[in-house]
């Protein structure tokens, strides 16, 4: 079955499009966090990150790095925030988000963790 982005991309659906090459797509996102809030898709449906290849994986950043410079100039934003979230849409999707200061896009709250369990995990991911 396709993603929505997968019909976007394809045409069926329509979209404020603001950039494309042969293997990615960019549009404004429909729920924007902030104004030019844009989504860089690769035109392949994979459903996670990290299941793109080597190739891919290296592509889609470097699609994300020209959209991200063309955000900068146009917006005047002076950063764009990345964010990777990889739940809402089974179709890989960075987000671009222009920003101007660092309480414009929120963090998550932090999860609590004693200074043990902090050891504990550390511990786990250097084995």
């Amino acid at each position: 079955m396709s993603s929505i982005f997968s019909k976007i991309i394809a045409g069926e659906i329509p979209c404020q499009k603001v950039w494309e090459d042969e293997h990615h797509f960019a549009m404004l996102d429909i729920r924007p966090v902030r104004p030019g809030h844009t989504l860089v898709i690769p035109k392949r449906e994979v459903s996670y990150l990290f299941e793109l290849e080597a190739d891919e994986y290296a592509a889609l950043w470097a699609a994300v790095r020209t959209v991200e410079a063309k955000l900068k100039a146009k917006t005047g934003c002076k950063r764009v925030v990345v964010m990777v979230i990889g739940w809402e849409v089974p179709h890989v999707h960075v987000h671009l988000i222009p920003t101007d200061a660092n309480g414009d896009v929120g963090m998550p709250p932090p999860y609590p963790m004693t200074d043990e369990q902090r050891a504990a995990m550390a511990e786990l991911l250097a084995e």
